[in-house]
């Protein structure tokens, strides 16, 4: 079975956000905006995405 892989950029700064969105971020490997990640469909990940969704867009890949 294939893994899901998602494409993950951040379109929204994080100034002014609170430091656990700041450390989402951090962890998802966003560091600034336009900077994109392609990572693993995980629990752990959606959780992390649904947390920060206002500040990055998601793609199926």
């Amino acid at each position: 079975m294939a893994e899901q892989k998602l494409r993950i950029k951040q379109v929204r700064s994080v100034i002014g956000r609170p430091a656990r969105q700041k450390r989402t971020m951090q962890a998802l490997g966003l560091k600034r905006i336009n900077h994109e990640r392609e990572v693993v469909a995980t629990p752990q990940i959606k959780g992390m995405i649904e947390a920060v969704k206002h500040l990055i867009t998601v793609e199926e890949i």
